[in-house]
């Protein structure tokens, strides 16, 4: 059975605008276009525009779901993966309700959050991996890269590390939004202060290999949408700040 635009549209909630676009880019081709021009679409096509609505669920841009489904032939696998992304995202999104819920709790009860509970991370060593298994399966793919493996996880140190940079993030995202320059003294002291707890944790790290992970975050699509996804700009901020910094 052939599919027009019009009911794929209706189908799969995807505007004909969209589903047009898609084409245009190549990202979802249809199998035949019809003696009136009418583009089709079967049974392959439904599964591949499937595909793609998981992937941007996931907010994965276009020309990664183009790259991930080149030659990805085999269906069961791929749901495999987007399965496994998406259950890592709902772990984090789960602890972040909790908190959520903790914070309307204690707004409610006009009573100020503890701190400590503000930010609080996971409560086991697999709740952990399964948050770090996307950045992971990023990490492999694209750098070959594994930092799970054979590595176990202090539950309590990361909990304490994620407070941290998460402290640390909102800081530099609250200087950008505030419109303090990347090299004002604000912003040296938040980094000062960063590298200071990183190095007493056991995490050597010098100013000027702190700039080139900045680096390395703004020119890598995944960690840069992670700090794009927090406050925009503040992967290019970021990289500013570091770079001024080490440059003392």
């Amino acid at each position: 059975m052939l599919y027009t635009v019009k009911d794929v549209s209706e189908l799969s909630g995807v505007t004909i605008k969209t589903l047009h676009h898609y084409h245009k880019i190549g990202l979802l081709l249809p199998c035949e276009i019809s003696e009136a021009g009418y583009r089709l679409y079967g049974r392959k096509e439904l599964e591949r525009l499937q595909h793609i609505l998981f992937y941007r669920e996931l907010d994965f841009p276009l020309e990664k779901i183009k790259r991930l489904l080149e030659g990805a032939d085999d269906r069961s696998r791929l749901l495999e993966e987007q399965k496994s992304e998406m259950t890592a995202r709902k772990h984090r999104l789960e602890r972040l309700l909790q908190t959520m819920d903790e914070a309307l709790a204690c707004a409610a009860k006009g009573e100020a959050m503890d701190t400590k509970n503000m930010f609080s991370g996971f409560q086991s060593e697999e709740e952990w991996k399964a948050a770090l298994e996307e950045q992971n399966r990023h990490l492999k793919q694209t750098y070959d890269y594994d930092m799970l493996e054979e590595n176990a996880i202090n539950v309590e140190e990361m909990n304490e590390k994620a407070r941290e940079a998460m402290q640390f993030m909102k800081g530099m995202a609250d200087a950008l939004v505030s419109g303090v320059r990347y090299d004002h003294e604000e912003v040296r002291l938040l980094i000062r202060d960063h590298l200071q707890y990183m190095n007493g944790g056991g995490t050597a790290l010098t100013a000027s290999e702190f700039a080139a992970q900045t680096r390395f975050f703004l020119g890598d699509e995944f960690h840069r949408s992670m700090l794009e996804s927090q406050q925009t700009g503040l992967a290019y901020y970021m990289c500013f700040a570091a770079e001024a910094f080490a440059a003392g």
